[in-house]
């Protein structure tokens, strides 16, 4: 029997499968049984809430969590989230010593942030753990190959520090076969080696994000980074369906159909008329919109389950709501639109939505905005 939270009536939900998003976790574990796997729960943890799925990964066994901003990672140890934790978007003026004295690792890409958390150390009285970022081949974040050698010499010089990580990022991992994947790899070698003949000792290394975890065991060393897999949503098309990797979708996207109608033929839907009724038929209200995060871009292309029916949205989508077309099935208002699940019921998927948009799946959830609550299901691990 399985713990859920009772779906409360109201405009829309998002609902969050917590049962889901461990079961994805223990899978992925199992593509690096030699790595230990790090929760990345930046931005909410894309968009489903960062402290229910930080807990719930850490009970399906994950090692570490993850987050881009330090007030995220300040955040998450507020809420009582323990365990290992690395933040790595940092700014000058940062809040180092807060996240020194939390005990959180913090990424350093060059000589300003290490003089910076250098002095928060001194400050704060205590050795501050530091993970050294390699720009590989990004181009992006981390420290070039040709600047890498006075900030490893550095760190390693500075008493109040302790160089507890080396990693990067990969560019093209959810390209199967893209040569910057192999020279990445070669890179990131040549600077861990760098590091380690100075005297480096760290704790973890590593490079691989989802879609590595996934494709590229060689990839993997001491632990692994999966976001947007963990989440249930497949990093890439080209790297197989949710359900061909054998993740399921975290995310249940529902709303209650608003207004129900009979128009003519000939009738304008939405802003600028882009669609118009090719004969009499029945209009429905979904109340979601741009100021929801659902794409504007998925304009008369996102695809909806009504009634056991696959609709699509009629012209544009606007700020708060956007019409679906019944061809004239009778529909009641407050019937459940499901814009995207796990696809068991024949709704689409978060997939489907990013191929509406000409987006990724990644953008899809991340989006989903505030106004749309967040309803837990399968909390209790003990269930499964």
């Amino acid at each position: 029997m399985t713990a859920k939270t009772q779906n409360p009536a109201g405009r829309a939900r998002a609902e969050i499968d917590l049962g889901a998003l461990r079961a994805n976790v223990r899978t992925l574990r199992a593509c690096s049984p030699g790595a230990q796997l790090m929760a990345v729960v930046k931005a909410d943890a894309y968009g489903h809430g960062a402290v229910p799925c930080a807990r719930a990964a850490r009970q399906a066994g994950a090692a570490w969590t993850g987050t881009a901003t330090p007030q995220e990672a300040l955040a998450l140890r507020a809420a009582g989230i323990d365990g290992p934790m690395l933040c790595w978007l940092w700014t000058p003026g940062g809040p180092w010593r807060e996240a020194i004295e939390a005990d959180i690792d913090v990424s350093v890409s060059g000589m300003w942030a290490l003089r910076e958390v250098t002095d928060a150390a001194r400050a704060a009285g205590r050795t501050a753990r530091i993970q050294l970022k390699a720009d590989t081949g990004l181009g992006r974040n981390g420290c070039q190959p040709a600047d890498w050698p006075e900030l490893v010499h550095a760190a390693l010089a500075t008493p109040e520090v302790t160089v507890t990580g080396l990693w990067s990022h990969f560019a093209c991992a959810d390209e199967p076969g893209h040569p910057s994947i192999a020279a990445q790899l070669s890179v990131f070698q040549e600077m861990l080696a760098f590091a380690e003949k100075a005297g480096a000792t760290p704790e973890v290394r590593h490079i691989a994000n989802s879609p590595a975890t996934l494709t590229l065991p060689e990839s993997h060393f001491d632990l692994v980074r999966t976001g947007i897999a963990m989440y249930g949503v497949s990093p890439a098309p080209e790297l197989g369906t949710s359900q061909e990797l054998g993740l399921r979708p975290v995310m249940t996207l529902a709303a209650s159909v608003a207004l129900t109608k009979q128009v003519p033929a000939g009738h304008g839907v939405s802003y600028g008329h882009h669609y118009v009724t090719r004969g009499e038929t029945t209009l429905g209200l979904v109340p979601l919109g741009y100021a929801d995060g659902i794409p504007r871009h998925a304009s008369g292309r996102g695809p909806v389950l009504v009634e056991g029916k696959v609709r699509t949205a009629a012209g544009r989508i606007a700020m708060d709501q956007f019409v679906v077309d019944l061809e004239g099935d009778t529909v009641e208002p407050g019937a459940e639109a499901i814009l995207f699940g796990p696809g068991e019921r024949g709704e689409p998927t978060v997939e489907d939505w990013a191929r509406a948009a000409d987006t990724i799946g990644y953008e899809i959830v991340t989006r989903i905005g505030s106004r749309v609550p967040r309803v837990y299901v399968n909390e209790c691990s003990g269930d499964e």
